[in-house]
C-alpha cells in the first residue's frame, strides 16, 4: 500500500472517464494539475476555448473533488495551436482574464511543436504573461527532434530573463536530462507508453542522476496512456531500493512547492480532502456541476 501523498504535475483529465479519478485517488493521488491542451482536432473559433478554460475551473475540479482529490490547472495557447491563425491571436488576448482565476497556479501548456517562428513569438508573449501575472511555466518540448527542440525551448527561456527555478521543462528523456541538469530548471518525465518514458527507464535514470529538480507525470490523454503511471513508478522505485525520502521528493515534496509558489493555493491544505458535493440519488452517479466550486476542508 502507498502510504506517500502523489502530486500528478500533467494528466488531461478532461479526456479520462471518471473511474480514473476513483482508482488514481485509491493510489493515493491527492492532487492532480490540468494543463490546457491540443484537443485532438482544430477548434474553429475562440469561444470553444472558452468552454474548454471553463471546464477546468469549474467541472473538472468539481469533478476530482467527488473522489477526494484536489484539482489545479495551468493556463496558455498549446505551441500545436499557436499554428492556427484562426484563433491564435484571440486566444492570446483572451489568457490574462483567466490567468487571474483561482486554481490556476501556472501558465502551461506552452512551448514549441513544429519548431516555427509562429510558435516561438507565443512562447514569448505567454513568458511575459507569466512574469506579470506572477506564475510558474509548464514548457512543452517537441514529440520529434526532441533533443533540438529541448535545447531550444531552453535557449527562448534563458533570453527571456524567466527564473529557470520557475520553469518545469516537460517531456525529458535520457537525451535530455544533461543539457538542463545544475540550471534550477526543474525537469518533467512523462510516463507515457510507446512515445515518452516508461517506469523502467525511468527508475534507471533516477538511480543515476538522483531526485533532485526532477518531477515524474503521467501526461495522461485521450491516447495510450496510463493515469496511474505515477503510482507504478513509485511501486517499482521501492523495488529498486530507493529510500522513502526520495520517494516523497519526487512525487509530492517538489511539485507541491513548485506549483504552491505562485501563492493561489495553501499547500498544506493538499493532504485533506477537498469538500466534495454529494453523489446525485437519481439518473447519474455523478453529481451535476453548476454550483459552488468546492473548497478545502482545512
Amino acid at each position: 500500500m502507498n502510504t506517500i501523498p502523489i502530486f500528478e504535475p500533467h494528466a488531461h483529465m478532461i479526456s479520462r472517464v471518471t473511474d480514473d479519478y476513483e482508482r488514481m485517488s485509491a493510489a493515493g493521488v491527492k492532487v492532480v494539475l490540468e494543463p490546457a491542451f491540443w484537443l485532438g482536432q482544430p477548434r474553429t473559433s475562440v469561444g470553444s476555448f472558452i468552454d474548454y478554460f471553463d471546464t477546468l475551473i469549474g467541472f473538472e475540479r468539481y469533478r476530482a473533488s467527488q473522489f477526494g482529490i484536489h484539482h489545479v490547472c495551468a493556463m496558455a495557447l498549446n505551441p500545436r495551436e499557436a499554428n492556427d491563425p484562426g484563433v491564435r491571436d484571440a486566444v492570446l488576448k483572451l489568457l490574462p482574464r483567466y490567468l487571474e482565476k483561482g486554481g490556476v497556479v501556472a501558465v502551461g501548456e506552452l512551448g514549441l511543436d513544429e519548431m516555427t517562428s509562429t510558435e516561438e513569438a507565443c512562447f514569448e508573449v505567454q513568458v511575459e504573461l507569466a512574469k506579470k501575472h506572477s506564475l510558474p511555466l509548464l514548457v512543452h518540448t517537441p514529440h520529434r527532434n526532441k533533443r533540438q527542440g529541448f535545447v531550444r525551448c531552453f535557449e527562448l527561456l534563458k533570453h527571456s530573463g524567466f527564473p529557470l527555478e520557475q520553469v518545469l521543462l516537460d517531456h525529458g528523456n535520457e537525451e535530455t536530462i544533461a543539457i538542463t541538469m545544475g540550471t534550477g530548471v526543474l525537469q518533467g518525465f512523462s510516463i507515457y507508453p510507446n512515445t515518452k518514458m516508461d517506469p523502467p527507464r525511468m527508475v534507471a535514470l533516477l538511480k543515476k542522476y538522483g531526485t533532485e529538480r526532477i518531477s515524474i507525470n503521467s501526461a495522461c490523454d485521450w491516447g495510450i496512456s496510463d493515469p496511474l503511471s505515477v503510482p507504478k513508478t513509485v511501486a517499482l522505485m521501492r523495488e529498486a531500493g530507493f529510500e522513502e525520502a526520495s520517494i516523497r521528493k519526487l512525487v509530492w515534496d517538489t511539485p507541491a512547492e513548485f506549483f504552491s509558489a505562485s501563492g493561489r493555493v495553501n499547500r498544506a491544505e493538499w493532504v485533506c480532502p477537498p469538500e466534495a458535493a454529494p453523489f446525485s440519488a437519481t439518473g447519474t452517479t455523478i453529481a451535476r456541476g453548476g454550483g459552488k466550486v468546492p473548497g478545502s476542508c482545512c
